[in-house]
């Protein structure tokens, strides 16, 4: 009874801390002009039916995911989890009097497990499409187009052509390009069946490639005819012109290029000004050395996207204001979008931002994800918080049951441990075929099989040893008094 009352009194701090934080401190999740840094009126954000459903799983992990230094903020906030569970174990082992060594050998046993399950949610939220909020145009007047995006034709890629028109499909753009890596042919043949009605003309496809050159280049509005191997970047941008087509110097500010001014006296038609296929920001004053020189100098200002079919889930959008979109052939749509990367005016490009949370910089990122809790329970609206009012009652109803059954409770670890070393095999196995498939183009497919696929198993058969020897015990325990004592996971 009193631990009954003890968790009811728990929920309902949770819950009071919730609708705390989502009301009085919410933080409105909006769409950012990166240029100006200012809210973009024109653009309201969707959020998804099944993830109000299912907000307590899949909310945090989307948060998560969109962290301005992911790859670097998830592995912390896991590491932190792990340290918790740590911390619990050892005051579980000091509060043991009998059987101390027993539950300290089942608890150094189970880290493993918890190790395992923090790996298969890291590549849950970095390789999984999730069903992430995304974009509402309102406009009248702007069409959503991606200028920098690889499919597994490219040696980084991990996605299809057709997954990745189906990613854009859902995310609202109206047209992308697809920029693999030293390769535009496959997308060429891709944008010819959509145009050919193997598939909706929406979103459209537009072909591009990325030139590795002494800075990434994106070469957009590509034909057949085009061909870079061996060439100077002077050679390529003016071969990219004589076609009709546009160049974006790519995340120049990651400073492996040469000097912006080299860029835009070889003619390339603009920058971008926003990346997010790392870190969502770069240095901000390095940002307004590069706008400055960018307005300056007739420069277009673009946000690369840089989508591989996997890390940050959509963030980034161009918005290109293109009147009567719809009324437009497709060879008018494509005009359209070159014709003002290359002559602007910039006022008729807005990069957006998904914005959920205030910026910050990585200088104290160890003890950022405390304030991610916090800053994600800012963003909920009452219907994401209602969700969570359900999933908590129910988890207190489970917890109440688990309670009387140390059965139920010794196997929700295992359960979980299992569960993710399917996963982790299922994606392994997944890649190893996707890679022959596309064998000479993506290199990642063979090296995440050889990755997941292994961790997978290894875990797979830990968690069968650990399941046998404790079920074996178990099945011993009326003739060992021991074995009843210590079969409690505490």
């Amino acid at each position: 009874m009193k631990r009954t009352r003890t968790q009811n009194l728990v929920f309902a701090l949770i819950m009071l801390s919730i609708i705390l934080l989502s009301s009085a401190f919410h933080f409105q999740v909006h769409f950012e002009d990166a240029l100006t840094q200012s809210q973009a009126v024109d653009y309201e954000v969707d959020i998804s039916i099944w993830r109000i459903i299912f907000e307590p799983i899949l909310g945090p992990l989307l948060y998560l995911n969109r962290s301005i230094y992911a790859l670097r903020e998830i592995p912390l906030v896991l590491s932190w989890g792990m340290l918790f569970y740590m911390v619990l174990s050892l005051a579980a082992i000091y509060k043991e009097k009998l059987f101390r060594s027993s539950v300290a050998l089942r608890k150094v046993a189970n880290l493993p497990l918890v190790i395992g399950i923090c790996f298969a949610v890291f590549v849950l939220v970095l390789f999984v499409p999730l069903p992430n909020n995304t974009i509402v145009n309102t406009s009248d007047d702007t069409v959503l187009v991606t200028t920098h995006a690889h499919t597994e034709f490219s040696h980084d890629g991990l996605i299809s052509q057709k997954s990745m028109w189906e990613w854009h499909k859902s995310n609202g753009f109206d047209a992308f390009f697809i920029t693999d890596h030293a390769n535009h042919k496959k997308s060429l043949q891709f944008s010819e069946a959509q145009k050919n009605g193997k598939f909706s003309k929406k979103p459209f496809v537009l072909v591009g490639q990325e030139h590795s050159g002494t800075n990434h280049m994106s070469l957009l509005g590509l034909t057949g005819k085009f061909e870079t191997k061996g060439m100077e970047d002077k050679a390529v941008i003016d071969s990219v012109h004589r076609y009709g087509g546009a160049v974006i110097i790519n995340h120049w500010f990651d400073g492996k290029g040469k000097e912006k001014e080299f860029y835009a006296a070889l003619g390339a038609d603009g920058f971008e000004i926003e990346n997010s296929g790392k870190d969502l920001y770069y240095d901000r004053n390095l940002f307004g050395q590069l706008k400055k020189y960018c307005n300056e100098n007739g420069l277009m200002m673009i946000g690369g996207l840089d989508f591989h079919g996997y890390g940050r889930v959509c963030s980034l959008y161009n918005a290109f204001e293109i009147p009567d979109w719809d009324a437009f052939g497709y060879h008018k749509k494509e005009q359209a979008i070159l014709n003002i990367l290359k002559n602007g005016p910039q006022e008729k490009v807005k990069v957006l931002l998904y914005k959920d949370r205030h910026f910050y910089t990585d200088s104290k990122l160890f003890f950022r994800p405390f304030l991610t809790v916090v800053n994600y329970f800012r963003t909920l609206n009452w219907s994401q918080v209602l969700a969570w009012a359900f999933w908590l009652f129910l988890f207190q109803c489970i917890s109440n049951y688990v309670g009387k059954s140390s059965l139920f409770k010794n196997k929700v670890l295992l359960l979980l441990s299992l569960i993710s070393a399917i996963f982790l095999i299922i994606l392994g196995v997944k890649y190893y075929f996707r890679g022959k498939a596309v064998a000479g183009y993506s290199e990642l497919y063979s090296e995440y099989s050889l990755l997941l696929g292994p961790i997978g198993l290894g875990l797979l058969l830990y968690v069968l040893a650990v399941a046998y020897f404790r079920f074996y015990s178990k099945q011993n325990t009326k003739n060992n008094p021991v074995h009843k004592s210590t079969t409690n996971d505490r």
